[in-house]
C-alpha cells in the first residue's frame, strides 16, 4: 500500500499497562467502527485498498507501554485528516487506559521526492568523481598502453624494444621497467634480484649496456655481478638511498645524464657513492652544458631532455620513444665530433695566414690580408681580447699608440676595427655588417632587435655595445646572422648553434 499511498498518518501511543501489537490494532478497529460514518469505516476502506495495513511498533518498560502507529492512506487530504483525528478518540487498549496523539500527516509523494533528490545527488557526486577530463582521459590511455607494453624476455620483465634494440638498460625489478615505460623508455630489462640471470648476461654481450640501478648497497652488488657474468658499458644510479621506481621523469633523465663508463668504477668499492649526489651538491648549469644539450637537436626542450655521457656523446634515452637509444647516441657524437674539428680548424687559422696557409710572422704583422672578398666570420678568434688586440689571427690589428693612425675607413674594414669603433668607443650603438665587413646600418643598441628583424640585407656580423639578450639571439638565428659580438652576454635559456657569440667587454 505504501507504493500507492498518497499520505501517511503518524501517531504516538502510550498505555498505562503492558499491551501487545494485536491489542493496539483491535482497539483502532473497534473504537473507530461507526464513528466516522460508512464512507470512512476503517474496515471497508482497508478492504477496498483505500487504506493500507496498520503498522504498530510497541515496547514495554516499567509496567507501561509506548510506541508508534503508521497508517497509509489513499484518500484525499481532507478525508485523511478526518481519519487521523478519529484515532485520537481511542482511550483504551485492552484493559489499559491509552492515549493516541497524531504527530504528522506526511505527503507520501513528497517523501518519495526527497528520496529521489537525495539519491540523485549521490549519483551525481559519484558521476562527477568518476568522470575524467580530456587530459586525464588521454593520460589514462597512455598509461594503459605503456603498462600493456610490458613484455617478457626469457621470463624476465622487459620493455617491447629490448630484443631488437642495439642498446639496453638493465634495471633491478619489474617496477623499474614500468617506471621507465611511463617515461617512454622501452628498452629496459630487469634482473629481478642480485642473482643476474644467464639470459640477461647473454643479452649484454652484443649491445650497448647501461646499468641503471638503485642508489644503495644493493645496486652496487647487482652491478658487480652483472659485470662478472656480462658486459656493462655505462653505469647510472638513482639518487642516494632512492629507488628507480620512485623517480620522476626529471629525476630519471638527470640520473641517466650523469652516467659514466663502467671502466671508471671497476675498482670502486661503492660505485653509487661516486656517481650520485644530492641536488644541492650539483654544480649549476654552465653555458657549455646548455650548448651541449642544444646540440642534441631538441632545441625546444629543456637541457634535461637529453642524456649525455662523460665520453662527450649524447644519448637521448627517452625523448623519442620510437628511436633507438644507440642511434641517438651516435647522432649526437657526430655533432660533437664536427664541433671538435671546427674548433681545431679555428686554432690552426690563428697561426696561418687565411689566404696562403703559411705561418704568420711571430712579431706584429704590418700588413693585413685583403678584406674586399669578405671575411669568413667562423674563423674569428674565440676570446674577446683577441678580437681587439691580436694581429696574428688573419684580421688587421687595431691601431696602437706606436704606429701611424689608420683612417676610419681602413679600420672599419676589419672586425677588430668595427669592435673598436663601436664597443671600444662606448658608443651605445649596434652596427650591422655584411659579408665584406661593410657597415649596413648603425642603430642604438636597444633597437638592434628591430634592426636585425627588418634589415633588407641579412647581416653576417652584428657588433653591439651592450648586453646580448635571448631575444636578440633568437631573431639573429632566424634571420641567419653568422656571429654577434657584444660587450656582455645575458643569461640564455638556449643558444642556437648556427650563431657564434663572442664578447668584447675589454675592447
Amino acid at each position: 500500500m505504501y507504493d500507492s499511498a498518497k499520505y501517511l498518518i503518524h501517531a504516538d501511543i502510550r498505555a498505562s499497562g503492558v499491551v501487545e501489537r494485536s491489542d493496539v490494532v483491535g482497539a483502532i478497529f473497534g473504537q473507530t467502527e461507526g464513528l466516522l460514518g460508512e464512507d470512512l469505516d476503517l474496515r471497508d476502506l482497508q478492504e477496498s485498498s483505500k487504506v493500507g495495513r496498520i503498522d504498530v511498533e510497541i515496547d514495554a518498560e516499567g509496567g507501561r507501554s509506548f510506541g508508534t502507529v503508521t497508517i497509509a492512506s489513499g484518500l484525499d487530504k481532507v478525508e485523511t485528516a478526518v481519519l487521523a483525528a478519529g484515532l485520537e478518540t481511542i482511550d483504551r487498549v485492552g484493559p489499559c487506559q491509552a492515549e493516541f496523539e497524531v504527530t504528522e500527516l506526511e505527503d507520501a509523494r513528497e517523501a518519495k521526492r526527497r528520496e529521489v533528490v537525495e539519491r540523485a545527488t549521490e549519483l551525481l557526486v559519484d558521476f562527477e568523481d568518476s568522470s575524467l577530463s580530456s587530459d586525464e582521459l588521454i593520460e589514462a590511455v597512455r598509461q594503459n598502453v605503456r603498462v600493456a607494453d610490458v613484455t617478457e624476455y626469457e621470463g624476465l620483465p622487459a620493455g617491447p624494444r629490448v630484443v631488437d634494440s642495439d642498446a639496453i638498460i638493465v634495471v633491478e625489478g619489474r617496477a623499474d621497467v614500468l617506471t621507465l615505460l611511463q617515461y617512454g623508455i622501452k628498452n629496459a630489462v630487469a634482473v629481478e634480484g642480485t642473482d643476474v640471470p644467464a639470459a640477461v648476461a647473454e643479452l649484454t654481450h652484443d649491445r650497448t649496456v647501461t646499468a641503471f640501478l638503485d642508489g644503495d648497497r644493493g645496486g652496487d652488488l647487482i652491478l658487480k655481478e652483472l659485470a662478472q657474468v656480462g658486459a656493462v658499458d655505462y653505469v647510472a644510479f638513482a639518487p642516494e638511498d632512492r629507488s628507480v621506481e620512485d623517480l620522476s621523469r626529471r629525476d630519471v633523465l638527470s640520473a641517466l645524464r650523469k652516467k659514466v663508463p663502467y671502466d671508471q668504477l671497476a675498482e670502486t668499492p661503492a660505485p653509487h657513492e661516486q656517481v650520485t649526489d644530492t641536488p644541492s651538491e650539483q654544480p649549476p648549469a654552465t653555458e657549455a652544458d646548455t650548448q651541449q644539450a642544444v646540440q642534441t637537436g631538441d632545441e625546444a626542450g629543456p637541457p634535461e631532455s637529453s642524456v649525455t655521457g662523460t665520453d662527450g656523446g649524447a644519448e637521448a634515452e627517452q625523448t623519442d620513444a620510437t628511436a633507438e637509444p644507440d642511434q641517438r647516441c651516435r647522432g649526437s657524437t657526430e655533432v660533437a665530433t664536427a664541433e671538435t674539428a671546427a674548433t681545431a680548424a679555428e686554432d690552426a687559422s690563428a697561426t696561418t695566414t687565411p689566404e696562403t696557409g703559411e705561418p704568420a710572422a711571430e712579431s706584429g704583422a704590418d700588413t693585413a690580408p685583403e678584406n674586399g672578398g669578405g671575411g669568413d666570420t667562423t674563423e674569428q678568434p674565440d676570446s674577446a681580447t683577441a678580437v681587439s688586440d691580436t694581429a696574428d689571427d688573419g684580421e688587421a690589428a687595431a691601431p696602437s699608440d706606436d704606429s701611424p693612425a689608420d683612417t676610419d675607413e681602413t679600420a672599419s674594414q676589419t672586425v677588430a676595427g668595427h669592435v673598436d669603433a663601436v664597443i671600444g668607443a662606448e658608443t651605445g650603438q649596434a652596427r650591422l655588417l655584411d659579408e665584406a665587413l661593410s657597415s649596413l646600418a648603425d642603430v642604438p643598441a636597444e633597437e638592434v632587435f628591430d634592426a636585425i628583424e627588418t634589415a633588407d640585407t641579412v647581416p653576417t656580423t652584428v657588433v653591439v655595445d651592450g648586453m646580448l639578450t635571448q631575444r636578440v639571439l633568437d631573431v639573429a638565428a632566424q634571420r641567419g646572422v653568422g656571429q654577434i659580438i657584444a660587450r656582455a652576454e645575458g643569461e640564455f635559456v638556449k643558444q642556437p648553434t648556427n650563431v657564434r657569440v663572442r664578447t668584447a667587454g675589454g675592447a
